[in-house]
């Protein structure tokens, strides 16, 4: 997982460098331009720039136990093991509860009943995995390297994580090369989405390329999307809720959304390219409170990313 999310961003800033190779030629539109600068800076000040970021998103591992098949009860608050959503899954709607045809043991390749699931078996390695997040970005200008921005972005993150389970006969002609425990997967996803309200500083007085930095606040909203175990080929999805006729535990009606405050921080390389035109290479870290699972609390987050503002 570490080596794909080193290529992943090696890829990132390929990009970043092509952009840059292909945006420079507009430097010299700059140069040409035949107006003042004082009629530039005054265009400048008042136009309200509107951009748009592409990057990376890097969330952190914390609120990933969400997706650890427990789930919640109406009231948000995890349940028993007893009652998790995994558990009653997997025991009583497809292993063969309540006298119904054992689908786990035909998907591990075993007798009718052959098979155990018991708490130590739940998933403890729950993990995002590295995101693309996107937004729409606005640049209000107070003076010429100072103005507000307002941050809209969004990603669709996905959870990844094992769980295990007991064959009560190993399969196989060797038993000795054989293991009676067999691991598989359990996944998820979760959308978000970031309202950040600041402000945005340029350092230097360079015509084209400078140092650039920014703080602000920052909102998310958050929201349980989805949550699916898999047994070799048996697919088990964990939000789509009880059956209340086949099992009385009261669950949530629907996903859990949650909003959170926190702030957010960005540095990086600020290009202009024209008086209407410019980039910005940056990274950003963030602490955002995602406000499903348990306990939830501030914890940093990281992006990095290219923004590009254009003045209509």
């Amino acid at each position: 997982m570490k080596f794909q999310s080193i290529k992943f961003i090696k890829k990132i800033i390929k990009l970043f460098y092509i952009i840059l190779v292909f945006l420079s030629f507009n430097i010299k539109a700059q140069i040409n331009d035949d107006r003042t600068e004082d009629e530039i800076i005054v265009h400048k000040k008042s136009k309200i720039q509107t951009g748009f970021y592409l990057g990376s998103y890097f969330a952190n591992n914390y609120s990933a136990s969400a997706y650890n098949g427990y789930g919640f009860d109406v009231n948000g608050n995890q349940n028993s093991f007893l009652n998790s959503f995994m558990y009653q899954k997997i025991k009583n709607q497809y292993g063969g509860g309540f006298g119904q045809f054992d689908q786990v043991a035909y998907a591990l390749g075993v007798d009718q009943g052959q098979w155990e699931f018991n708490e130590s078996d739940m998933p403890i390695n729950m993990r995002y995995v590295p995101a693309i997040i996107l937004g729409f970005n606005f640049k209000m200008p107070l003076t010429k390297n100072s103005a507000f921005i307002f941050n809209l972005n969004g990603t669709k993150l996905s959870i990844e994580g094992n769980f295990t389970m007991t064959l009560l006969k190993v399969l196989g002609s060797n038993p000795a090369n054989n293991s009676n425990i067999k691991t598989f997967s359990i996944k998820g996803t979760e959308k978000r989405l970031l309202f950040q309200l600041g402000y945005q500083k340029t350092f230097g007085t360079d015509n084209n390329i400078n140092f650039f930095g920014e703080i602000g606040f920052n909102g998310t909203l958050s929201q349980y999307n989805s949550n699916i175990i898999y047994i070799n080929d048996l697919q088990i999805d964990l939000t789509y809720y009880l059956n209340q006729n086949i099992n009385p535990i009261a669950s949530p009606t629907k996903p859990p959304t949650g909003f959170g405050l926190g702030a957010f921080a960005g540095l990086g390389l600020n290009f202009d390219f024209n008086y209407q035109f410019s980039m910005q290479l940056m990274y950003s870290p963030s602490q955002e409170k995602i406000n499903i699972g348990n306990k939830p609390t501030l914890k940093l987050q990281n992006s990095v990313g290219l923004r590009f503002y254009y003045k209509i």
